[in-house]
């Protein structure tokens, strides 16, 4: 099984989401407005509480339009600084404390903006426009307001606020990042344990149809069998009942396997009872004779070195040809001939099955029906990384062909 990876899971405070995280966003909203209005108020010239008001205003649609709201800010700071070098009485007062709305408003750029330069623009914006107020705009009638002093703490201000707010800018699309992939990794552990849980269906599924189509098939033509020639020849009916009360118990042993992998997961563990039985290339003859018993001419030809194939290969081959002789019991019937040749060539074993299909055309006997029996002889096959192909014969009767890739021990 595949490694399980842990994704460290962000601090609740940095990623507020839903009802609650837009109403503590709003909460800040209002809170910095009123703080900008609040310090407007502070002021005794005409147009200070209007402008402070205005800028208020404006932060309250900081988080779904920084960059605007920035550039509004801007305007009114250069609107308060031309009404305070009225020609006459000043209009407003310059610099005053509700020009702190230009630090919120360039927080909100450098924290909501989805665009990488928007905040080093915004940072250079505020540090150009306090440059500006230190040397004057004579051409809108703004005389200098400080001097180097005063402008090095402006920026040092500045600076300190645009860091912070970087930061937690940073910060924060870590902790969606993380937060993302949190969410994908989860998907994907969801995604493998139900893609393992389907293989292991598709597992199940084919051991039960072999199992139980293989016996079933072979008990009822020997039990037909033995109704027939139950008077005539009581002997060949006694033989017919022992044939299938041994496909019965192998068939029950293997359903009891069965039902402990879906009981405990594992077969072979201590406590499961009996070990599992291995299946090698030799119960292909015992499979090949039931089959002879049923009323089918089998001939098997193996060459295959001992020791040549591992254990699932040789599952797998004994399979294929188990579920052969199975189809052709089901569509063929009693008095049609297989030949069963299996060898090893170059590494690869070989799997070829051929019936006469009893004199049916082709096309109307094995396989005709497009079952699950073709259908898990292809996964078999495919999952052992080899090549199958299945179809009817020139005249009458089918083949099935399987390469497979050997691993040798």
């Amino acid at each position: 099984m595949a490694e399980e990876r842990t994704v460290p899971v962000p601090s609740s405070w940095m990623t507020l989401s839903g009802r609650y995280g837009r109403a503590v966003a709003r909460a800040c909203d209002i809170a910095m407005a009123l703080g900008v209005l609040i310090a407007a108020n502070q002021y005794s010239e005409d147009y200070d509480l209007v402008l402070g008001l205005l800028m208020a205003l404006c932060l309250l649609a900081r988080r779904r339009f920084p960059g605007t709201v920035m550039v509004a800010v801007l305007a009114l700071t250069v609107v308060q600084f031309a009404l305070d070098d009225a020609p006459d009485t000043p209009l407003a007062s310059s610099p005053a404390a509700y020009d702190v709305a230009v630090l919120f408003a360039m927080i909100s750029v450098v924290h909501h903006s989805r665009t990488t330069w928007m905040p080093y623009l915004a940072g250079a914006a505020v540090l150009l426009a306090t440059l500006a107020g230190t040397v004057g705009m004579p051409p809108l009638g703004i005389e200098p307001f400080a001097d180097l002093e005063v402008l090095l703490t402006f920026w040092g201000l500045t600076l300190t606020v645009w860091l912070t707010a970087f930061v937690l800018h940073t910060r924060r699309l870590y902790a969606e990042s993380q937060a993302d992939r949190a969410v994908h990794v989860q998907r994907e552990q969801e995604q493998r344990v139900r893609l393992a849980a389907a293989r292991e269906r598709a597992d199940i599924a084919r051991e039960l149809h072999d199992v139980v189509a293989h016996s079933l098939a072979v008990m009822i033509l020997q039990a037909d069998g033995a109704e027939s020639v139950l008077r005539k020849s009581p002997d060949m009916a006694r033989s017919a009942l022992k044939t299938i009360a041994a496909t019965g118990r192998d068939a029950i042993d293997d359903m009891h396997r069965i039902v402990r992998v879906l009981r405990e997961g594992n077969p072979d563990s201590a406590d499961s009872g009996p070990p599992r039985r291995l299946v090698t290339l030799d119960e292909i003859e015992v499979v090949a004779e039931r089959a002879r018993a049923a009323g089918l001419t089998v001939e098997v030809s193996i060459e295959v070195g001992e020791g040549r194939l591992a254990p699932a290969e040789e599952m797998t081959a004994f399979r294929i040809v188990q579920e052969c002789l199975t189809n052709v019991l089901r569509h063929a019937g009693a008095g049609a001939g297989v030949d069963i040749r299996l060898h090893e060539e170059q590494g690869t074993l070989l799997i070829s099955v051929a019936d006469d299909g009893a004199g049916t055309l082709a096309g109307r006997g094995v396989g005709g029906s497009g079952g699950n029996g073709l259908v898990g002889m292809r996964e078999r096959v495919e999952l052992a990384g080899g090549t199958f192909e299945a179809g009817p014969r020139l005249g009458s009767g089918w083949h099935v062909r399987a390469s497979i890739p050997t691993r040798k021990k």
